[in-house]
């Protein structure tokens, strides 16, 4: 999707635009955090996002921290920036990629005139299930100990159902279980330990510390399972992938 005042480039357009193509900012547009660590592997994310791409890369916070869109996006027309690509730091289609994000995009590319290219959201496809093995992996927890897939939860039906698929697949290979749970609707993750052998993996779809995380952290401490800790940079890769297809879709 590509929100403008602007003309866009085309693929066979001068070198000038060529060189603008290639200099596109990305922006990560998270759902924020009152957290007091919400925006720091946010913008750990986004870092490296900038440093792998070569481009000038931000944080934007849809709402409960600052920067928000509009104001990065300023930001960038500022500095003579006249298209950025905006990735939704997402894993579900529910209510935040559908209605906030298009509302955000629309209301900081009028106010702008900048050119705001949306990329798909992170997803819950096979690329974030690697990511998430690999944390899993690097948090040291056996192939055969049972993990809950703690996500945030949604009222979408279609959301919830996404992630529990994503378990599902996320069990295939190992030989312990993966179930879902989610912080906002049922099942919480007490109801799914049942049949669960500990110690139990509890590990979060998340990419950032937030407050729903709080509640995992004292049951991980409280009864001495193993807690993967936020994603964070090891995104990297996906966010980066979804700019250059976003990017390079727009210009095509």
């Amino acid at each position: 999707m590509s929100l403008t005042n602007e003309p866009s480039a085309s693929a066979g357009g001068s070198s000038a635009s060529r060189a603008d193509h290639a200099g596109v900012p990305v922006i990560g547009l998270a759902h924020g955090s009152r957290h007091p660590r919400g925006a720091d592997a946010v913008e750990a994310l986004m870092i490296a996002v900038g440093a792998a791409a070569g481009v000038p890369a931000r944080a934007a916070y849809l709402d409960l921290a600052e920067p928000d869109l509009a104001s990065v996006v300023a930001d960038l027309a500022a500095e003579g920036h006249r298209r950025a690509v905006v990735v939704p730091l997402l894993f579900t289609v529910a209510f935040h990629a559908t209605v906030d994000v298009p509302e955000a995009v629309a209301e900081a590319a009028a106010a702008s005139g900048v050119e705001l290219v949306v990329s798909d959201i992170i997803g819950t496809g096979d690329d974030i299930a690697a990511v998430l093995r690999g944390a899993l992996d690097g948090a040291g927890v056996p192939g055969d100990t049972d993990a809950v897939l703690f996500a945030v939860g949604s009222s979408r039906p279609e959301a919830n159902e996404a992630v529990a698929d994503l378990a599902a697949r996320l069990a295939d290979g190992r030989r312990g279980d993966v179930r879902a749970a989610f912080g906002t609707c049922a099942p919480r993750v007490t109801d799914v330990l049942d049949g669960l052998t500990p110690p139990v993996a509890l590990w979060p779809l998340f990419l950032a510390d937030g407050l729903l995380l709080d509640p995992l952290r004292r049951l991980a401490d409280e009864r001495g399972w193993p807690l993967v800790e936020p994603l964070g940079a090891q995104a990297a890769p996906l966010v980066l992938a979804r700019y250059v297809a976003a990017r390079d879709g727009a210009v095509a």
